[in-house]
């Protein structure tokens, strides 16, 4: 499945389901939406489509979900996930409106999982492996945080480590040289598609350009096909995008959070 057409499509069909959001807390469905929350406060909204609503409709729609969510004193923060591809006119407009920032667009990037299989050399020193101890999934968040300039958080391991002990296949993979995590990423294969997900790609800015995203993106195909997932799917940053479409992933479409907080 080459075609940009099909595989669009089926990322439509099986992935803009309750497939989307595994681990949720809750699902609410109002209207197309659907509101989903999961642990730690966070709301996410999500759909297939706008079932052809208009600007007038889409006005009414979006303080419809903030209210939603201001009834759950828990949630402190709403992101709006949408696609470059849907029909919403004045969803935007709408969104800044009821308080929602727009953050930086991201390319939805499709194909097959055998496209990224290959075979390359690591720099000297550098292994891959799997992890999922309570200390290893908190130094691979901490490098993480570290390698996005961010303070380091608490909530992203905790999440995982919580999305561990539900044990549905979810992979979490990293780089190491001399014993110090320098890389790391996450596969999550999607139950009943043909799809796995490739996320939270991150390396440290000292090993970047050696091949070593690569090597791990290679290594959680192999495992995607392993578990009998022949397409990968990601939303993918101007950094890793271009690695993707090198190893024979395409851009689809786009993808642009919206986010509101408490």
């Amino acid at each position: 499945m080459t075609d940009t057409a099909l595989l669009l499509r089926a990322y439509d069909e099986q992935l803009r389901t309750d497939a989307e959001t595994p681990g949720a807390v809750s699902v609410t469905r109002h209207d197309s939406l659907r509101l989903v929350t999961f642990a730690g406060g966070r709301g996410f909204v999500t759909y297939r489509d706008l079932g052809g609503a208009g600007a007038d409709e889409i006005a009414r729609l979006v303080p419809d979900v903030v209210r939603h969510y201001r009834a759950d004193p828990g949630v402190r923060r709403i992101e709006w996930k949408t696609r470059g591809h849907d029909h919403a006119p004045g969803l935007h407009e709408a969104l800044v409106a009821n308080g929602f920032v727009p953050d930086l667009p991201e390319s939805i990037m499709l194909g097959e999982a055998a496209s990224l299989v290959f075979e390359a050399p690591l720099p000297e020193g550098v292994t891959l492996r799997r992890v999922s101890t309570e200390s290893d999934v908190r130094a691979m968040a901490a490098m993480q945080d570290e390698a996005f300039g961010e303070p380091v958080s608490e909530r992203t391991p905790d999440a995982l480590l919580r999305r561990l002990a539900l044990d549905d296949g979810m992979e979490l993979w990293v780089a190491e040289a001399a014993g110090r995590m320098i890389s790391a990423g996450r596969l999550e294969p999607v139950a009943g598609t043909d799809f796995a997900g490739i996320w939270g790609g991150a390396t440290l800015e000292q090993w970047r350009g050696r091949g070593i995203y690569r090597a791990l993106t290679a290594a959680r195909a192999r495992s995607a096909l392993a578990r009998g997932k022949t397409l990968i799917h990601s939303d993918s940053t101007e950094c890793s995008r271009p690695i993707l479409e090198r190893s024979g992933l395409v851009r689809v479409s786009t993808t642009t959070p919206y986010v509101w907080s408490r």
